[in-house]
């Protein structure tokens, strides 16, 4: 009876050791596939990632001698297990406070991360401090992690701020190139695997494939945007501006050399800045009244219909009254005796340029605006750009197009009146600014136009010669060069100052728009100045554009016009 007993158990045992050998068969050998896979998908998880940012380039002198504007740089960082911390036991308050004195971070901020018990990953901070790094791995605190991360550095900080903008926190390119070309920046999307152990640790990260953005580079030159962006410092110096603008760039193509603002930026800690107006590109999103500066416009209408002639006179009165509004010349002068209309541009004579535009039909006047290109964008490929309808000048009113001839109560951006200049410079066709290096999908969208005959831009360029040879531009003269060149002082009105208020302030906005060699450019260059404590734009940015004209003509070895 007793071994009968014994023979049932064992052969129990044998039937329940058959059972398991048998369900293990059929778990790792016949259904192996599956149960590896259901292992892993518990195990495993993926995270969605971005392929790394394109880089952006500025150019040199000579080709391919590139500098970079935008990189990616990889950082440290320090992560933590919320779930590794609290099933070890680890003690929360400990840890936070650890991480705390070590990254200077608030010790509530990383508890509350800590609590996140259901979490696997939860970023503490990035671009550690190598010190940072040296005490974290002395510490070897449970669930704390070290780890890396790539992310948008600019190596030039402030240089060309304005151009670039910045990567924001979405990783969404943010103003000037980044936010125009963000498309062709950004990496393809892909996934990044996990793993966690068996008790539920995190075990490792793995890169996915993914594809690179493209790498662009831009049609500025590093050089001349430095000296250009130095010369506006100066100006704040020198001149107590309370901003400033230089455009540089090949008259007959388009393409900038320099675009330079005051004051910028460091896009590697756009977040310190507390006035967000900063990040605007004055050259592209603010309007501005230009002043005499636009003369030449209102007389390459006139010279374009015939109606008058650079030698073409008249009586100046003084004083024009329209509809009970006064029009003085600057200061209140008066010019004796007959003036020509190369005078009127070398003493900037406001009734002069009445007397100009008056000279044609002022719908024909408003259509010169127009084809000039002030009624709509450049198309610069820079993000956010702006511009004015002008919709009081086009009210028709006598007044309006009498100031407008001078280049008040008329706005403009000043990418809008550097493209204008370049149609007078290049022989009168109207072309697209651009920052991007061909191929470019953005030259592709308009074709270059032409807004006044040869002959008219000719004679325009003699008369621009003449003031700065004779005229308020003398401070722009560069001996054995012809410069052609214009000045312009325009007052700010209240309203572009937030003012409820008619009329204009006192505060000024002085301009010189010029080319080099006259006859033949090489570059042009708009310098802006607001509100300098100078009078005239004859002491203010005339003298600017002389220093960076002279640099440029020596660092591109451009031959002279004539002997001395």
């Amino acid at each position: 009876m007793k071994r009968g007993r014994i023979n049932l158990i064992l052969v129990l045992i044998i039937l329940f050791g058959t059972a398991i050998v048998g369900r293990l068969f059929f778990i790792q050998i016949l259904h192996y596939g599956y149960w590896k896979a259901l292992a892993q998908g518990q195990q495993k998880f993926f995270a969605q990632i971005q392929g790394d940012r394109g880089e952006i380039f500025l150019q040199g002198k000579k080709e391919g001698n590139l500098y970079s504007l935008a990189s990616n740089k990889n950082w440290e960082l320090v992560y933590i297990s919320p779930e590794e911390i609290t099933t070890k036991g680890q003690n929360s308050m400990e840890t936070a406070k650890a991480l705390s004195q070590i990254l200077n971070l608030d010790e509530d901020l990383i508890l509350e991360k800590i609590k996140k018990s259901d979490s696997l990953y939860e970023l503490i901070k990035s671009k550690l401090t190598q010190e940072e790094i040296e005490l974290l791995k002395k510490l070897n605190l449970p669930g704390v992690y070290l780890g890396s991360e790539t992310l948008r550095y600019y190596p030039q900080e402030t240089l060309a701020s304005h151009v670039i903008g910045f990567l924001g926190g979405n990783n969404i390119g943010q103003y000037g190139v980044e936010g125009y070309y963000n498309g062709l920046l950004e990496g393809s999307e892909g996934f990044q695997e996990g793993e966690k152990s068996a008790q539920g640790y995190l075990v490792n990260m793995t890169s996915g494939s993914v594809k690179r953005g493209s790498d662009l580079i831009l049609t500025l030159d590093y050089n001349i945007q430095f000296v250009a962006e130095k010369l506006l410092r100066e100006a704040k110096e020198n001149l107590g501006i309370d901003g400033g603008q230089i455009i540089v760039g090949d008259p007959n193509s388009g393409k900038i050399l320099a675009l330079a603002n005051f004051p910028n930026f460091n896009p590697n800690q756009y977040w310190k800045e507390e006035n967000l107006e900063i990040f605007q590109n004055s050259a592209s999103q603010k309007l501005f009244e230009p002043g005499s500066v636009f003369k030449p416009i209102t007389m390459a209408a006139a010279l374009d219909q015939e109606a008058i002639t650079p030698q073409t006179t008249y009586i100046d009165p003084g004083i024009i009254k329209i509809g009970g509004w006064p029009i003085y010349n600057y200061d209140q002068r008066v010019y004796p005796g007959k003036i020509t209309m190369t005078e009127v541009l070398e003493k900037s004579i406001n009734t002069g340029a009445v007397f100009a535009e008056r000279q044609i039909d002022h719908r024909i006047f408003l259509d010169y605006i127009e084809k000039f290109g002030f009624f709509e964008p450049t198309g610069i490929d820079l993000q956010g750009e702006v511009f004015s309808t002008n919709s009081n000048l086009k009210k028709g009113y006598e007044v309006n197009f009498a100031t407008a001839s001078f280049g008040q109560g008329i706005e403009m951006t000043p990418i809008q009146l550097f493209r204008a200049f370049s149609a007078i410079s290049n022989g009168g066709k109207l072309v697209k600014p651009y920052l991007l290096e061909p191929p470019n999908p953005n030259l592709d969208k308009i074709e270059t136009r032409q807004v006044i005959s040869q002959k008219t831009a000719a004679q325009l360029t003699a008369m621009l010669v003449s003031v700065v040879e004779n005229g308020f531009g003398k401070a722009a003269k560069i001996p054995g060069y012809y410069i052609a060149g214009k000045t312009g002082t325009a007052q700010v009105s209240f309203s572009a100052l937030g003012i409820d208020k008619s009329g204009y302030s006192e505060k000024t906005i002085q301009t010189f728009a010029g080319f080099t060699p006259a006859f033949n450019p090489r570059f042009l260059v708009l310098v802006k100045l607001d509100n300098p404590k100078t009078k005239t734009a004859e002491y203010s940015a005339t003298p600017i554009f002389r220093e960076l004209a002279k640099y440029i003509i020596d660092y591109y070895q451009i031959p002279p016009d004539y002997e001395e």
